[in-house]
C-alpha cells in the first residue's frame, strides 16, 4: 500500500543514486553542498515516515520492512562513497578511520541478519534508546564529513595537509571524531542485540 509515509521511505531510497553521484567528486565542493541538502532531506524523512505512519494510523508491512532497508541502503552507501574518495582519512592514523565505518557496516549487517532469524522464531527485538542514540549520531557524523567536502573541499592527504589550521578542517575533523563515537556505540547496541539472540539459539 502506497501511503505517504512509505512514499517518503520510498523516496529515501530513489534518492540513493543521486546523493552517491553528488558524492562521487572530492573536489567538487558545489556537488558537496547539494549533497548535503539532499541528505538533510533524507534524514527529515526518515523521522517524518515513522512519526506520521504511528500519528495516522498508517502503519502497514511494507513500511515495516522497507523503512530499516532504506536507513541501511543510504549509510553504506554514503560510507562507501565517501571512503573511496578519501574521506574516512584524517590526521595522525590516517586510513585508519576506514575501520570506524567497517565496524558500523557490519553491525548493520549481523544485526539484521540477526532480526531475521529471531523474526523466523516470533521473537520481536525492540529498538533501544541507545540504538536510537546510535543512529542519530551516525548520522550527524556523515553529514559532518558531507559538510566537510562542501566547506573544505577534499581531506587531508599528506602528512603537511593533516597539519593544516583547525578552522581549515573542523568539520571534517567532527565527523571523524562523531564516526569513531557512532563506532563505539554500535558494538555495545550490537552486542545487546546478540546477547537476546543468543538466548533462542539453544
Amino acid at each position: 500500500m502506497l501511503t505517504l509515509p512509505n512514499i517518503l521511505t520510498l523516496s529515501r531510497i530513489v534518492a540513493v543514486p543521486l546523493l552517491a553521484f553528488l558524492l562521487w567528486w572530492p573536489d567538487w565542493q558545489l556537488g558537496y553542498a547539494l549533497a548535503v541538502v539532499l541528505y538533510g532531506l533524507m534524514a527529515i524523512t526518515d523521522y517524518f515516515d515513522g512519526y506520521l505512519a504511528r500519528s495516522s494510523g498508517a502503519v502497514s508491512k511494507l513500511g515495516i520492512f522497507l523503512d530499516p532497508i532504506a536507513d541501511k541502503i543510504m549509510v553504506a552507501a554514503v560510507i562507501l562513497v565517501l571512503t573511496a574518495q578519501g574521506f574516512l582519512r584524517g590526521p595522525y592514523v590516517g586510513d585508519l578511520h576506514v575501520v570506524a565505518g567497517l565496524i558500523i557496516l557490519v553491525r548493520e549487517i549481523a544485526v539484521s541478519g540477526l532480526r531475521e532469524f529471531l523474526a523466523g522464531l516470533k521473537v520481536s527485538v525492540p529498538v533501544t534508546k541507545l540504538a536510537k542514540w546510535k543512529t542519530t549520531l551516525q548520522l550527524v557524523a556523515l553529514g559532518a564529513l558531507i559538510g566537510g567536502g562542501a566547506l573544505h573541499g577534499p581531506p587531508p592527504i599528506s602528512v603537511e595537509d593533516a597539519a593544516k589550521p583547525f578552522s581549515e578542517q573542523w568539520m571534517h575533523l567532527v565527523g571523524l571524531v562523531s564516526l569513531w563515537g557512532a563506532a563505539a556505540l554500535t558494538v555495545i547496541t550490537g552486542w545487546d542485540y546478540l546477547r537476546v539472540g543468543l538466548k533462542h539459539m539453544d
